[in-house]
């Protein structure tokens, strides 16, 4: 009696496939968007809110008017002196001689206000006033001015000019920037409304 044995069965070998991770585009940074401020209707005649858009189309056509600087003294007495101002990249820039009573207020407590009437609005913007002394953004600045009229130059980590505001006081001035936290909005034109914008803190 013979046994009979199965044959081996040959497995055919396959080479392992390679895969070739496929090729993305590279992502192109973006730019974060400055987050809408926080709105409270303050009307009590039924008014809807005022969109920030309508203040802001305003300060960034660079034409706004007079700005009105409201300051406290370290003893708490009020100032308000009416100076020109830049908006620019969401934040209100200014200069005051170091000797003038808002250059020491400022010094004293840097907590302010400044309001402008717009075109059918008037507004009113709070912050904290911080010293600008690196020499880029004091040159990019200085130029701002002079476009807007007024040949203001770096000098040292200050601004200077031929003239100023008969109540600057002598050069140099100094040049601060005021981050808004909050501004409030009174319509003089319709529609009208009243309304209160909180900012969150920016760069």
């Amino acid at each position: 009696m013979t046994v009979k044995t199965k044959k081996p069965v040959k497995t055919k070998k396959t080479a392992a496939k390679k895969i070739t991770p496929k090729k993305t585009a590279p992502k192109q940074a973006t730019t974060p968007k400055a987050k809408d401020p926080i709105t409270k209707n303050l009307d009590i005649y039924g008014a809807a809110s005022i969109p920030w858009s309508r203040a802001l189309k305003q300060l960034e056509a660079g034409t706004p008017g007079t700005f009105w600087l409201a300051t406290t003294s370290a003893d708490g007495r009020p100032h308000v002196v009416g100076i020109g101002a830049l908006w620019v990249d969401g934040k209100i820039y200014l200069v005051s001689g170091a000797r003038t009573r808002k250059g020491r207020n400022l010094a004293a407590n840097p907590n302010c206000a400044l309001s402008v009437s717009l075109t059918g609005i008037d507004l009113v913007v709070e912050g904290t006033a911080v010293r600008i002394t690196d020499r880029p953004t004091l040159l990019r600045l200085s130029k701002r001015y002079a476009a807007q009229g007024w040949p203001a130059s770096v000098n040292g980590d200050a601004l200077t000019a031929e003239y100023s505001a008969p109540s600057a006081g002598p050069p140099p001035w100094n040049l601060y920037v005021v981050r808004p936290t909050t501004a409030f909005g009174v319509a003089t034109a319709e529609p009208s409304g009243a309304t209160r914008w909180r900012f969150e803190n920016t760069r």
